[in-house]
């Protein structure tokens, strides 16, 4: 069962000005947990936050595996914190972290009891405006928020602590964010300009034209991308088309054949193994595993 609500809340003001924030919550209950979820879209940093979203319940599948998306997200937690688990082991996530982009199918473990947590997903090119560091530092990786943010980490997380309901805490964050991209650096127009002609194509593009339209020597565009992006072009690009393909699969592709040629693969084979590869599961095993509601991500 799922209860679905709206609401608003007002960004606290700022050089940007005051803007309303549209505010979506699910409650859900199912045999995977109970709990509340709920999401924005700061209109003001459309392009750079694509999502802020807040979770607050008890899942009964503790681990959840997670999929790359090309994007980089800030996870702040308010009561007992996730695990990253790494085979036989997990460690204790920082209270405050980042993940980079993913390089592969990620496991995370949910505390035993209710937690609250909550998310800031950022674009590549948000998150290099928002830290001003080199994106291969966080690359695969959960790295503390310290790491990037300096003493700024505490200040969002008790800044967001204070707030009692999401709707501040998402006006909160995204102030938090804002003040930083002020603050901040701005990708190379080239490296913004091929990184959205690679979305644009869904990741179904030659890298070398690409990087011939843009005006980059092989070696400045690898460079750029390491430091801007945090994986190479060639990764990105693959990324994004995993990431169609799990999109036209989540929703119900006619078939394997076709999704393989509409997501710009060889063939289905071609597909198959790149799927694998990058969620560690076939087409098959995904489509038959236990996905939670609204989501792309699985229960272990």
């Amino acid at each position: 069962m799922a209860r679905l609500t709206a609401a608003a809340a007002t960004l606290p003001e700022s050089p940007a000005g005051a803007r309303r924030l549209d505010m979506v919550t699910r409650r859900m209950e199912c045999a995977l947990g109970t709990w509340t979820h709920s999401e924005a879209r700061p209109p003001g940093l459309a392009g750079l936050v694509e999502l802020l979203w807040h979770f607050d319940g008890v899942t009964t599948s503790r681990r959840e595996r997670t999929f790359p998306n090309g994007l980089l997200e800030i996870i702040v937690h308010f009561g007992e914190r996730y695990r990253d688990v790494h085979g036989d082991s997990a460690s204790v996530c920082p209270e405050t972290c980042v993940t980079g982009v993913q390089l592969g199918p990620a496991v995370i473990e949910a505390p035993a009891g209710r937690t609250a947590v909550l998310g800031i997903r950022l674009t590549v090119a948000g998150a290099y405006a928002t830290f001003g560091r080199p994106m291969h530092e966080a690359a695969g990786l959960t790295v503390d928020l310290r790491d990037l943010a300096g003493a700024a980490a505490d200040e969002l997380r008790e800044r967001l602590g204070d707030a009692a309901e999401p709707r501040e805490r998402f006006a909160r964050a995204a102030a938090w964010i804002d003040a930083r991209l002020r603050r901040g650096v701005r990708a190379d127009p080239a490296v913004a300009w091929a990184l959205a002609e690679i979305r644009r194509h869904a990741g179904a593009t030659s890298i070398a034209q690409v990087r011939e339209q843009a005006g980059l020597s092989t070696n400045r565009m690898a460079a750029a991308f390491r430091a801007q992006v945090g994986v190479t072009p060639k990764q990105y690009a693959r990324i994004i088309r995993f990431t169609r393909a799990l999109e036209r699969l989540y929703a119900g592709a006619s078939s394997l054949a076709d999704l393989a040629f509409d997501a710009g693969y060889y063939d289905q084979p071609h597909m198959t193994a790149e799927f694998k590869a990058l969620s560690g599961l076939t087409p098959g095993e995904f489509l038959h595993a236990r996905r939670y509601p609204n989501s792309l991500s699985v229960a272990e």
